[in-house]
């Protein structure tokens, strides 16, 4: 049994960045992996423009009356200069005439009978948006690694880079095992369960940015295993597999994933929930996860372990940022041999509570859950206000 630190180690050094690539259209482009910097084509803004509605003028002019010559949408180009007393009746975006320096806001202005207009202030700022002041032509605007987000998108559109190179999502499997699982359409008999585990994983693969494969309920015999993981590593880059990876006389995964050529990394992390997890490489580029059947569990190692390796598999960075966060109220523990992640809600005043939580197989328990909180080896109770790492799920 390994510290979790030392197994994110593992995983994280393990992993091989793919090189694969594809361009696709910007729209469909949110949550993939940006595979090239971008540069903008065009200087941002393109030209000098009015931040506002209002009047374009000279500064020096500001406390005369001011004679219209010109009204002025965006989109247009202006006509004519301005001159000693003049402005151009302005809106926001259109390009500032020549010989103007200053856009004042119509808000204060007194329109006078004769149709000039009077500035009611004593001074103005520019209101003006300058030429490049934004972007510069052939400037970086996007790096290469991040996760593209709506605003990353609308930089895409500004610059016209409408068909950015992303990197390709890893495809994942997912295999449950479980001769007492049914799958959720089932009513379960006496003895069985539905499978939350399969449903769960594809889900988290999904909000990874990684294609989920689900290969349903594998039964408990060795042939049924080794067959499934056999073809799994040839169909992915990454493989779940829930169960069968305990004490019990069935859980003979670990011994299926070393007979199909899997080398097995780790066996057990000093974790809790999660202690039986299996983590293993298959020909240095297909990683297999054998994941406890509690979905507490493997929903929790999954964000742990598996999402930062399909980041990192993308070229990304790994995910595990987390806040410091102060207690609302006391938590204590009966048992701190192994490192705690405990659900937790965030109140309106910024404080952590825990979750009613009854242990790995309480997956109802993340419903209302705002993030898990660790706590460390050697540590049995959480003080009020003590300041906790949270990690947002």
């Amino acid at each position: 049994m390994i510290k979790f630190e030392e197994a994110f180690e593992i995983v994280q050094n393990a992993a091989k960045p793919t090189l694969k690539t594809e361009r696709v259209h910007f729209i469909d482009s949110l949550g993939r992996i940006l595979a090239e910097d971008i540069f903008s084509d065009i200087n941002m803004p393109p030209f000098n423009k009015s931040a506002m509605d209002g009047f374009a003028c000279r500064k020096q002019d500001i406390g005369n009356e001011l004679k219209i010559i010109e009204v002025l949408p965006a989109g247009s180009l202006p006509k004519n200069k301005v001159g000693e007393n003049q402005c151009v009746k302005i809106m926001t975006g259109a390009i500032i005439p020549e010989g103007a320096d200053c856009v004042i806001m119509v808000e204060y202005t007194d329109e006078m009978p004769d149709g000039n207009v009077q500035y009611t202030k004593k001074s103005t700022n520019s209101n003006i948006c300058y030429f490049a002041e934004d972007i510069k032509k052939g400037e970086l605007v996007l790096s290469k690694g991040l996760e593209i987000k709506p605003q990353h998108i609308a930089v895409m559109a500004s610059v016209g880079t409408v068909r950015p190179l992303v990197s390709l999502k890893p495809r994942v499997g997912i295999i449950s095992t479980g001769d007492e699982l049914v799958e959720p359409e089932r009513t379960p008999s006496l003895s069985q369960i539905r499978n939350s585990n399969g449903p769960q994983l594809a889900a988290q693969v999904v909000r990874s940015g990684a294609i989920p494969n689900y290969y349903g309920i594998t039964e408990d015999t060795r042939e049924a295993t080794f067959s499934v993981i056999t073809q799994a590593l040839n169909e992915n880059d990454v493989i779940l597999l829930t169960g069968g990876v305990s004490m019990g006389a069935f859980d003979f995964v670990p011994e299926i994933m070393i007979k199909t050529g899997v080398d097995i990394k780790f066996r057990s992390i000093a974790v809790q929930p999660g202690k039986p997890t299996i983590f293993g490489t298959f020909q240095n580029n297909t990683y297999i996860f054998g994941l406890p059947g509690n979905p507490v569990s493997s929903y929790t190692q999954f964000e742990l372990l598996v999402r930062p390796l399909i980041s990192r598999l993308m070229n990304n960075e790994p995910l595990h940022k987390t806040i410091k966060i102060p207690m609302g109220a006391e938590y204590t523990r009966r048992k701190s041999e192994r490192k705690s992640f405990i659900p937790i809600t965030i109140s309106a005043d910024g404080k952590v509570y825990p979750v009613e939580y009854h242990g790995s197989a309480h997956i109802h328990s993340y419903v209302l859950a705002d993030g898990i909180v660790s706590i460390e080896i050697g540590k049995e109770k959480l003080e009020i206000g003590e300041l906790v790492d949270v990690r947002q799920i």
